[in-house]
């Protein structure tokens, strides 16, 4: 049940960074590769500033701003250098990898003995337990009460995200990922809606960073290796499982799709054969079954549906010669 629980809860650390890569790769239609570098980057600020004395809450501003400033790097390189937008990505990735390294001062930075964000619950559920005793459902409780406060706080983010791309600046970037030519027509400056979207997105992966960090306990410099893999995985499995006709089902489709991946990698890694070397290889499977699954529903659809017509036509075929004859 513990691996559960603490598989459930890093789902929902990572659904904020699914939905900044959702908004990247969906919304702006962007392969943004920068989030290998803003998820570490927003660790690295957290933790530091933890380390440093400040309050684990505030430090999680500064992990937001961060990856923002990344993201606004990245679509600045794109959209007034000129650059090729996935080595824009690329660029400010592996120059953050030296940011970090600079930030942090070392390759690991641990956050033994500090307050973090999950400290004054920590006390919470000693004054709970001391409240109602040390019965099943307060046990129960306890155990759940992290997730519980990140689920609050991951739909608050969703449902704040599912506003903003209802406003006018946010149809200008849904714009400007649909059809870019048309919305310039209509007067909209789609290189400002471009990196306001790569500043939103980042911020969101730097603030998963630094709530991750925080949860961990320590900030790694190559915690943010393969990130964008992970957050692809989630939107794509969610995607492919609850769909995403409108904003607010997409978003909640991510969010699941988070949970669901973390779920399925403990889940795996339990089974005979695996081990956690192997988390990469089970990721890649996972995105490979979720691509390719709907692929073949959908061609074997068309094929009942090609099917069922050619039996029809034979049909009414028969009916006529018999009438005629």
């Amino acid at each position: 049940m513990n691996v559960v629980i603490g598989s459930f809860e890093q789902g929902l650390i990572y659904a904020l960074m699914a939905i900044g890569v959702y908004l990247a790769f969906r919304i702006l239609d962007y392969p943004d590769l920068t989030v290998d570098g803003s998820f570490p980057l927003g660790a690295a600020v957290s933790t530091l500033l933890v380390t440093k004395g400040f309050n684990p809450f505030f430090s999680l501003l500064f992990a937001l701003l961060a990856g923002g400033i990344a993201g606004f790097i990245t679509g600045v390189l794109h959209t007034k250098g000129k650059v090729n937008s996935l080595l824009a990505g690329i660029l400010t990735m592996t120059a953050l990898y030296s940011v970090n390294l600079k930030i942090m001062g070392t390759a690991n930075l641990s956050l033994f003995r500090f307050d973090t964000i999950f400290t004054p619950f920590n006390y919470l559920k000693e004054m709970i337990t001391q409240s109602l005793g040390n019965s099943v459902i307060t046990s129960a409780f306890n155990d759940w009460l992290y997730s519980i406060l990140l689920l609050v706080f991951v739909v608050i983010v969703k449902k704040t995200i599912d506003w903003f791309l209802q406003t006018e600046l946010g149809l200008a970037i849904r714009a400007t990922g649909d059809n870019p030519s048309m919305i310039r027509s209509v007067g909209v400056n789609t290189d400002y809606s471009t990196i306001v979207g790569l500043v939103l997105s980042n911020a969101l992966v730097g603030l998963s960073g630094g709530m991750m960090a925080q949860y961990q306990g320590y900030a790694d410099i190559q915690m943010g290796i393969g990130m964008i893999v992970v957050g692809l995985a989630s939107v794509i499995i969610g995607e492919a499982i609850f769909g995403d006709r409108s904003i607010q089902r997409a978003t909640f489709a991510v969010i699941s799709g988070a949970i669901i991946y973390r779920l399925v990698i403990a889940l795996a890694l339990y089974l005979p054969g695996f081990s956690p070397t192997d988390m990469k290889l089970i990721t890649a499977l996972l995105v490979i079954l979720s691509l390719t699954l709907p692929r073949f529903s959908l061609k074997k659809k068309k094929k009942e549906a090609v099917a069922k017509k050619n039996i029809q036509s034979i049909d009414y075929s028969m009916e006529k010669a018999t009438k005629e004859g």
